[in-house]
C-alpha cells in the first residue's frame, strides 16, 4: 500500500488559504516517476527498470529540492540510496550472514503497531505517552520505511473522527505526553493542527506535545510563521523530533528551518536510522552529530533497522553498529552521541543495543 493517501480537506492543497504556498507547491511538484528521477540524475537504464518494478507497491516520492542535493551519475550516493527503489526490495536479495539476521525476521508490522491500537489511529505502546497517527501522507517515501504496509486507509481523518482518541487520552490520567505522527503530521494544514493542539492542551494531565516529522529536512519551507504560532501557542511544552540520516541532508535551508524552531523555544531532537551504505561509518555519523549540535539540535536516537519486508539490504549487524558507537564516543562529547536502540514489537521500551 502506498504511504501517501488521497488529499482530504485537512491535507495541504493548492487552494488552502491558511498556508504559504511554497511548501505546498513543493509537495505537488515532487518527483514521482522512476524514469524522471533516473533521467535527472543520469542513472543507467538498469536502475530505472529496477526502480519501476520495486515501486509498483510502494511508489517513489521525493521533493525536487532533495533531489537537487544528489550529484548526477552517482548511484551509490548516500542520499539517493534512501529514496531510489531497488531490486532488493522485491527479490529478497541479500546475504543473510552479512546482515546478521534471517530474511524470515522481516515482517509487514515490524514494531507491533497493530498490537498497540488503543483507539482509532491511537497507539499506546509505552507508559505515560501515546502516539496519534494523523495521516498517511508524507513528504518522502524512504525506502526503509517501517510503515510502508500500514493500513492508512483505516485511519480517522479530521476532528470528528479524532474524538475517540482524545476521549481515551482524557480518561487515562497516566498519559502526560501526546506524540503526533503519520506519515507526517506536518503534511496537514496549520489550521487543523492548531485546533488539535488546543484540544489536547485542554486535557489537564497532558504536559507535552511531541511531533515526529521529516518535513524540516525534506521541505524546510514548511517551518513557517503560522506553524511556529500554533506549536508554541498552548501551555504544552513542544518537542519536535526530526529525522536526518546524513550530514549532506543539512544544507542552508534546512539549517535555517531548524534554527527557526530552536529560536522559538522548541526542543528539537534528531533520530536517525543506521543504514547500510548510507551512514554506517563513524565519519558520517560524527559529521551528522557535529552539524546537529552546532544548530542546537541534540542527537537523540540512532535506530537499528526496523525489519520491514523489503528493507533487508539496509541492515547493519549489531557488532558493526556497536563498533561505530564506540568510535563516536571517542570522537564526540557525550551529549553529541545518540543512543543506539532497537524497537521490538510488544516491548515496554526501546531496547538499548549494547
Amino acid at each position: 500500500m502506498d504511504i501517501v493517501t488521497a488529499p482530504s480537506l485537512d491535507v495541504a492543497t493548492a487552494s488552502d488559504e491558511f498556508e504559504e504556498p511554497r511548501w505546498q507547491q513543493a509537495v505537488r511538484n515532487a518527483v514521482r516517476s522512476p524514469q524522471e528521477l533516473c533521467e535527472v540524475l543520469r542513472l543507467p537504464d538498469v536502475f530505472r527498470r529496477a526502480a519501476e518494478r520495486a515501486s509498483a507497491d510502494f511508489r517513489l516520492f521525493v521533493p525536487r529540492e532533495y533531489v537537487e542535493k544528489i550529484p548526477a551519475a552517482q548511484p551509490d550516493h548516500p542520499l539517493l540510496k534512501q529514496i531510489l527503489p531497488v531490486a532488493e526490495e522485491i527479490t529478497d536479495e541479500g546475504d543473510e550472514a552479512s546482515i546478521g539476521s534471517s530474511l524470515s525476521d522481516y515482517s509487514r508490522d515490524p514494531v507491533g503497531d497493530s498490537l498497540a491500537l488503543a483507539a482509532p489511529g491511537l497507539l499506546h505502546k509505552y507508559a505515560s505517552r501515546v502516539l496519534l497517527t494523523l495521516t498517511g501522507a508524507c513528504a518522502v517515501h524512504c525506502r526503509y520505511c517501517f510503515r510502508r504496509f500500514y493500513p492508512y486507509d483505516a485511519l480517522p481523518h479530521g476532528h470528528a473522527e479524532w474524538q475517540p482518541a482524545l476521549e481515551y487520552i482524557a480518561k487515562d490520567t497516566t498519559i502526560d505526553e501526546v506524540i503526533l505522527s503519520g506519515g507526517d503530521p506536518w503534511m496537514l494544514v496549520d489550521a487543523t493542527l492548531q485546533r488539535l493542539a488546543e484540544q489536547i492542551s485542554q486535557i489537564s494531565h497532558v504536559q507535552r506535545l511531541r511531533i515526529h516529522t521529516r518535513l524540516p529536512i525534506m521541505i524546510p519551507a514548511r517551518v513557517n510563521d503560522s506553524l511556529i504560532r500554533w506549536l508554541t501557542g498552548t501551555r504544552l511544552v513542544p518537542f519536535v523530533v526530526v529525522h536526518a540520516n546524513h550530514p549532506l541532508e543539512i544544507d542552508a535551508p534546512v539549517s535555517a528551518a531548524l534554527t527557526k524552531l530552536v529560536s522559538a523555544g522548541v526542543v528539537v531532537l534528531n533520530q536517525a536510522v543506521l543504514l547500510r551504505g548510507v551512514n554506517d561509518s563513524a565519519a558520517a555519523l560524527e559529521a551528522l552529530s557535529r552539524r546537529l549540535v552546532d544548530l542546537r539540535v541534540l542527537p537523540y536516537y540512532l535506530h537499528q533497522l526496523d525489519r520491514v519486508v523489503g528493507s533487508q539490504h539496509f541492515e547493519v549487524p549489531d557488532s558493526k553498529a556497536q563498533e561505530i558507537l564506540t568510535e563516536l564516543r571517542r570522537r564526540l562529547p557525550g551529549y553529541a552521541v545518540p543512543r543506539l536502540v532497537r524497537e521490538n514489537a510488544g516491548g515496554e521500551y526501546k531496547e538499548i543495543v549494547s
